[in-house]
């Protein structure tokens, strides 16, 4: 039997319009799950001729229409009635004045899935019709303005970034929609209209950069943060080159240089274990205590009631002790190469990698044999080795390891093989089946989801589900694993929707809590590798044991497919930035530097992992299949790096823009001095002949130096200009913005509302929020369908503020719980303050 066909999506039938990269992606990863899909480009080929189109086809049919004659039209549309689900990724109405007007598809067969990704918002009247290129989402939603605090040290502003990551978090969102509806079609027999945003994808990817904390406590505030204030308040221009920078960067959170010359970047900040592991195999944790490193034993209470200056497990740590631990943490790692450190790293369970290329991360040894990626035989590139699958199911995924390549086929061919792929569906629901009707509730209604999980991605990926409608109980011990910097900070993003419980598993008493919790389960979900998760019976055997019907979602970082030398490093986000290319790409290899975004790949995993648990609950609902779901940061940095995560014989250079002198592409697709300011352009030479029809652009053509031609040009006239002149002729163009703007000028009061109403961009401000602080955050916005509800989230509670309650609902009588909160197996907070002062 073909294993393909025993994939969780084998008989969905997916007819796929997209192009450039979200919308592909989004059917790539539907076809890698085992879905049948049918791509249809326009009749001069794809709009984005890109080698990374082998990558975003492969596994699918490939055919062009021409939806502009009847003749195209009739077979699109026949293509659509064989189909579960339509993804189509133009501006808003487009598909529409073709003829495929998803609205009335849906009137005539209420079953079907259609997905919209525009650029930006249906409903946001301003941007809907403009021409939103990657660049031109990313410029617009500020993720190039104020890039960071190196970036800001450094005065470079604009920064520019060639990674899609609007596309990248907009991949994994539609994709948990798609997912989601199809859970529900289950239950209901009906379908859904999704529209995703890019733009709301990348402002909700963004969501740990955005928030405000109003009168944040000056513990949090960086070295970086604390220069930068120092310099506004007394006109210092911000001119630090990058080896000063590094001197402002915490010694357990920055890059050295090993005795290979190549660099290695240490990440164990804020947690007290990982950073004297990296001290004692660094050879230096002795001399440290002895000339008195002090040791604070509450990290959680107010600095006021600390007994001593500061701590190992403290971030940041003050500049006394960072400037002391980084001078002999430098003197250290040139004693070995920086793959020795990373092996020395790794197996001593310290976050910390050696920096890499894209180039190298792809051609690894562990790369390949863990199945991150992949080789398959393209069409035109022959052996290719290209990103494995995002989400898999555990021992289950040598059938998603052997890709097909692209294949292009007839219109006869195409609709053959979507009829005939309901074959492989084995419980299709019966024909004539009642549709009920729209309920409006949350596609996750009712669902209960255990969190055991910690940091970002973990904790994100049932934040997510919150919006569904999900109930998720977020369950930690009584002692703090971290500082209250990643311990509780990035909580107000990570905790929002869920109850909160602390109790000690690891007692008698806790354990039986524990599995209480685990029999009410739907979905039981955790981040760590497998090494960690055993001792303390958190494995997917153990909780089966406990519910047999259980579902189980595992995060990680080095996670694949198959098992290999990395599998159980433990680690975060910078740490595969580091290894996979991207503070190579971000910097250059010479100076390598973190891509600026908090949780670049975190908040991707975490949606991902959203993904998998939907895609879980889709097979068991369909077929009973009880499943463990898995991904990890290193599977998801291959689709924030899909226009160069690969490689063949005979590739052309990896040159894509790099580095922080990088304005752009090339000349066409760059960012300009304005008389007023700045713009990006984001045009091609097949655009020059319009581009010469602007006011003050004549000559173009025939210019001998583009670059110098365009600066002097647009120096004339200021930024409004350039934008309505180029909006007019329909070329891409756009202003950055930041996103405290953004912000500023989109944000409400909290009114229970998810804010998918209010165009690209949404906030809700939280005077009362539970910390104290008045709180501004991103809303749950970018997914948005016609039928399910998408719920305002509930701000994120303290820890420990829902114990009694959740040990109540699990049976426990007022006294047992008292009882349990007096010999400490349970506790109600991990300080007096939700945050610290």
């Amino acid at each position: 039997m073909n294993t393909k066909n025993q994939l969780p999506l084998a008989g969905v039938r997916v007819v796929d319009f997209g192009q450039q990269i979200a919308a592909p992606a989004v059917a790539m990863v539907l076809a890698d799950l085992g879905a049948t899909v049918v791509h249809i480009d326009p009749p001069n080929g794809p709009t984005w001729q890109h080698p990374a189109n082998a990558v975003l086809n492969r596994n699918k049919s490939s055919l062009s229409l021409d939806l502009k004659t009847s003749s195209g039209l009739n077979q699109a549309l026949e293509l659509i009635s064989n189909a579960d689900i339509v993804i189509e990724g133009f501006r808003p109405g487009e598909m529409q004045k073709l003829g495929v007007d998803f609205t009335k598809l849906r009137q005539q067969r209420p079953e079907l899935i259609t997905l919209s990704m525009p650029g930006f918002a249906s409903n946001d009247e301003l941007r809907r019709d403009w021409k939103a290129t990657e660049a031109i989402v990313t410029a617009t939603c500020g993720a190039f303005t104020d890039m960071g605090f190196n970036r800001v040290l450094m005065g470079v502003n604009p920064s520019f970034s060639p990674l899609p990551l609007g596309s990248s978090y907009a991949i994994t969102l539609a994709t948990s929609s798609v997912a989601l509806a199809l859970f529900e079609r289950e239950k209901s027999g009906r379908g859904d209209e999704i529209e995703v945003p890019i733009a709301a994808a990348l402002m909700e990817g963004l969501s740990y950069n955005s928030y405000v904390v109003d009168q944040l406590p000056e513990r949090y505030k960086t070295m970086r943060e604390l220069e930068i204030e120092h310099r506004r308040e007394n006109n210092i221009e911000m001119d630090l080159s990058y080896d000063e920078l590094q001197e402002y960067l915490d010694p357990f959170f920055r890059t050295y240089t090993c005795a290979d010359g190549r660099m290695f970047y240490c990440v164990c900040p804020s947690h007290r274990n990982h950073a004297k592991r990296a001290l004692k195999v660094l050879g230096i944790y002795d001399e440290l205590v002895a000339e008195g490193l002090p040791d604070v034993k509450d990290l959680h209470a107010p600095i006021s009631e600390w007994d001593g200056e500061t701590s190992i497990g403290v971030y940041p740590l003050p500049k006394k002790w960072a400037d002391i631990i980084s001078k002999k943490m430098k003197k250290a790692f040139l004693q070995k190469t920086s793959e020795e450190w990373g092996v020395i790293f790794g197996e001593g369970q310290i976050p910390g990698a050696p920096h890499r290329t894209t180039q190298e991360w792809v051609n690894s040894e562990y790369s390949k044999e863990s199945g991150l990626f992949v080789e398959v035989e393209d069409k035109e590139f022959g052996k290719m080795m290209q990103p494995g699958p995002i989400v898999w199911f555990e021992n289950e995924a040598d059938a998603m390891l052997t890709p097909n390549s692209r294949e292009d086929v007839d219109f006869e061919t195409a609709l053959n093989r979507l009829q005939q792929a309901i074959e492989f569906d084995k419980s299709p629901r019966p024909v004539g089946q009642e549709i009920h009707k729209a309920s409006g509730d949350g596609w996750l209604k009712g669902v209960k989801v255990l969190d055991l999980t910690n940091v970002i991605a973990g904790p994100h990926s049932t934040a997510f589900l919150a919006r569904f409608g999900a109930e998720i109980t977020k369950l930690d011990p009584i002692t703090p694993l971290y500082d209250p910097l990643i311990g509780i900070l990035y909580t107000f993003q990570t905790g929002v929707g869920k109850e909160s419980a602390l109790v000690n598993i690891m007692t008698e008493e806790g354990r039986e809590v524990l599995e209480r919790l685990v029999k009410e389960a739907d979905i039981v979900v955790i981040n760590a590798p497998e090494r960690q998760i055993k001792p303390l019976g958190l494995d997917q055997e153990t909780i089966s044991a406990i519910n047999p019907e259980v579902l189980f979602c595992r995060l990680d970082c080095f996670g694949a497919p198959r098992n290999g030398s990395k599998t159980n490093y433990i680690g975060y986000d910078d740490i595969i930035q580091a290894n996979s290319g991207i503070m190579s790409r971000f910097g250059k290899p010479e100076t390598p530097e973190e891509h600026a975004h908090i949780g670049t790949l975190d908040v991707n995993c975490g949606f991902a992992g959203g993904l998998g648990m939907a895609i879980a609950l889709y097979q068991k609902r369909k077929t009973g299949k009880i499943t463990r779901v898995r991904t990890s940061l290193a599977a998801v940095t291959n689709i924030a790096q899909l226009p160069f995560a690969f490689d063949y014989e005979g590739r052309a250079p990896f040159n894509e823009a790099s580095g922080r002198e990088a304005l752009g592409n090339n000349e066409l697709s760059h960012f300009y001095h304005t008389k007023s300011g700045w713009i990006f352009l984001d045009s091609n030479e097949g655009e020059l002949a319009t581009l010469a029809t602007i006011k003050g652009l004549e000559g173009i053509q025939e210019c001998q130096d583009l670059g110098e031609f365009l600066r002097e040009s647009f120096a004339k006239e200021p930024s409004e200009y350039w934008l309505k002149a180029f909006i007019e002729v329909d070329v891409a163009c756009a202003e950055p913005i930041s996103i405290e703007y953004l912000r500023e000028h989109n944000s409400r009061v909290a009114d229970q509302t998810a804010g998918i109403d209010r165009g690209s961009f949404s906030f809700s401000i939280y005077p009362d929020h539970p910390s104290g602080h008045c709180i501004t955050q991103i809303d749950p916005y970018s997914i948005r369908p016609s039928e399910a509800s998408i719920s305002a989230v509930t701000p994120a509670e303290k820890f420990g503020n829902s114990t009694e309650t959740v040990l109540s609902s699990l049976g426990y009588s007022n006294s047992e719980i008292d009882l349990m909160l007096e010999k400490k197996i349970a506790a109600k907070g991990w300080s007096n303050e939700f945050l610290p002062s």
